[in-house]
């Protein structure tokens, strides 16, 4: 009985040895040589673009077009969700930099104008094909002057649902909307309507 104990203790005792982390002394193992480097795969299709962007649209409001027009967003240039924040911009008029280059200024639609005819506003909506951008007003809108209706430029920003338009961002604030989707001016695309 004696040996029995005797060869079940010993073999216990290597057991237990044997399964202690790190070994005996407590250091790891040698680690293995590197496998070679596989082949490259073949490149697939470029996928579509999920990142902000932004538009310019320079277009003349009139009675033909309803005093309204369209941009709808091209599949080539951006696919936009349901869940996207589309934000319309006016370029309200400009400011001399004091490296004498002109500043522009942007102002978030919808904007209202009080004139001697009443009460004008631009506005705009959007879904997830395209932007409208429209006049509303108290009155006949054929009575307006070409300052308010001609060669109007509207900036059109999409902030991505993935979070890159975060809630923090001042949406009133053009250059905190591109600086938040990383675009800078040279990037905007420019479209002439009409």
């Amino acid at each position: 009985m004696k040996k029995i104990s005797l060869v079940f203790s010993a073999i216990m005792s290597i057991v237990l040895v044997s399964c202690s982390v790190g070994g005996i002394d407590g250091r790891d193992g040698f680690d293995g040589r590197d496998g070679i480097d596989g082949r490259d795969g073949i490149d697939g299709q470029d996928g579509i673009n999920i990142l902000g962007k932004v538009v310019d649209i320079e277009g003349d409001f009139t009675l033909e077009n309803e005093y309204r027009f369209f941009y709808e967003f091209n599949e080539n240039d951006i696919e936009v969700f349901e869940t996207d924040v589309v934000l319309v911009y006016i370029l309200w008029g400009q400011v001399d930099g004091s490296d004498g280059n002109p500043i522009d200024i942007w102002r978030l639609v919808p904007q209202t104008r009080l004139l001697d005819q009443g009460i004008l506003q631009y506005n705009f909506e959007h879904t997830f094909v395209d932007v409208d951008v429209f006049l509303e007003a108290d009155f006949d809108l054929g009575t307006l002057l070409p300052a308010d209706t001609d060669n109007q430029v509207f900036r059109i920003a999409v902030l991505p649902a993935d979070g890159t338009g975060k809630s923090s961002v001042d949406r009133s604030d053009i250059k905190a909307v591109m600086a938040s989707l990383g675009i800078d001016e040279k990037d905007v695309k420019k479209v002439k309507l009409n």
